[in-house]
């Protein structure tokens, strides 16, 4: 589809921060072929009139457990131990495989309405999540979550030959929105042995990691104890990080673990409203940007984060640093705006996103800058982290095909999705619903 996007005001984030006014966008075959004037010989399909509007690299969630969305706000005011444990793995346990399909499909609408064409995903059954990004348009990394404990303990019975299935079946399809990875849980759930041979067949399929890390001190003493080595030295020996590696939290880490993660090139996956609600610490994001890790943001599950709403994740990182600190003038805005785009698209693969020029792909979000809380418009930048909402975002972008169009999902049926994730969320948690969605097709 070709589109143009006139008069538009456009953060590009670009190596030079360029900030354009009364632009054009033109797309076409979903790339960003025009980024200036048209050319008046280009005919789009859909003409949008971007007065009013502001255009942004569209956000790229780096860390989710998008089907988590069918257990929001089921464990609640918990520490992470029985959080974990008493609720969030029970309500697993009753987890069908098209209850991934729905409660994906669900994080889908929500993401997209938060202006988010990308996520990274960790769960069960990627086969249904990667069936449900295909029918959003939107793009995926996607990681089959492993414990490596033998087929009776994996959620569904999977093993390893069924990933290396499941990989080969969709790395690179939806005409290339979706990216597999490995994904075994982390260091304290999944044995050495079986570490290894996830990073020996990423190397002979070429895939990278997702994998949870150091999200504790506690865990940091267990690995010394059984190991002699942090969760990132463990991991470091075992040869983890000579994949392509996507490291989850690392919170309690020591400069040692820095080194490494920065020498090994490890992308960072940074998730601070999860570590506020179950009160883990926080990750020193600093001392990785001082060492000039790649550190991209996403917001972890529903299940601890409660949204996936990537504006607030921004907002957060923002806040938090700046305090933990003690410096106003750290994480500039344009550099959150980085982490929450380029940075995490980076992460997961797709290196042709996360700026607005030309021949880049074309994810794109525009706000509408009317509303009162936008304006005055002294600071674009500053607008759209510290003080946007969700509703805000009314054109969201990806590949040039438009799936939210002035407020409307445009490739998913919502109220479908809403009645069939919410029906599916009370049968997994053993509830009835007491006011139960209608539904009509």
């Amino acid at each position: 589809m070709s589109i143009l996007i006139k008069n538009i005001t456009a953060i590009t984030l670009d190596d030079k921060n360029t900030i354009l006014k009364n632009a054009d966008i033109a797309i076409k075959d979903k790339k960003i072929i025009t980024l200036g004037k048209a050319s008046a010989d280009f005919t789009p399909a859909r003409i949008i009139d971007g007065e009013g509007f502001l255009a942004l690299p569209a956000f790229f969630n780096l860390h989710a457990h998008s089907a988590m969305t069918l257990v929001r706000g089921w464990a609640e005011d918990l520490p992470f131990d029985r959080w974990l444990n008493e609720k969030i793995w029970v309500a697993e346990s009753a987890m069908e495989k098209d209850d991934v399909y729905w409660g994906t499909s669900l994080a889908a609408c929500e993401l997209i309405r938060c202006g988010c064409v990308g996520f990274s995903d960790h769960y069960f059954w990627m086969d249904k999540a990667a069936k449900a990004v295909t029918e959003s348009g939107m793009k995926a990394a996607l990681a089959w979550c492993q414990f490596g404990l033998g087929e009776k303990h994996e959620v569904g019975g999977t093993n390893l030959n069924d990933i290396l299935d499941f990989i080969k079946q969709y790395h690179n399809s939806a005409d290339g929105r979706i990216k597999c990875f490995m994904g075994p849980h982390s260091p304290y759930m999944c044995p050495p042995d079986f570490l290894a041979k996830i990073t020996e067949e990423a190397k002979k399929i070429n895939v990278g990691i997702h994998i949870h890390l150091s999200e504790s001190d506690e865990q940091v003493a267990n690995s010394i104890k059984k190991y002699g080595k942090t969760p990132v030295e463990h991991l470091e020996k075992i040869g983890v990080f000579d994949t392509p590696c996507i490291a989850a939290h690392c919170i309690s880490v020591n400069e040692k673990d820095i080194e490494i993660l920065a020498r090994k090139k490890v992308n960072i996956a940074h998730t601070p409203k999860t570590y506020m609600k179950l009160a883990m610490g926080m990750a020193p994001v600093d001392k990785f940007k001082q060492a000039k890790i790649n550190v991209g943001l996403g917001t972890d599950g529903p299940a601890s984060n409660n949204d996936l709403n990537m504006l607030e994740v921004m907002r957060l990182t923002g806040l938090v640093h700046k305090n933990r600190l003690l410096d106003p003038a750290a994480f500039p805005n344009e550099e959150i705006l980085r982490m929450a785009t380029q940075n995490s698209a980076k992460a997961m693969g797709f290196t042709q996103s996360g700026t607005i020029k030309e021949g880049v792909d074309a994810d794109i979000i525009l706000f509408n800058t009317n509303k009162t809380h936008f304006l005055p418009r002294h600071n674009l930048s500053a607008n759209v982290v510290y003080s946007s909402h969700p509703s805000d975002v009314e054109y969201v972008i990806c590949d040039g095909k438009i799936l939210l169009d002035k407020g409307t999902l445009s490739t998913l049926d919502e109220e479908k999705i809403k009645y069939e994730a919410e029906k599916r969320a009370f049968r997994m948690t053993g509830q009835k619903m007491e006011k139960v969605r209608s539904y009509q097709a």
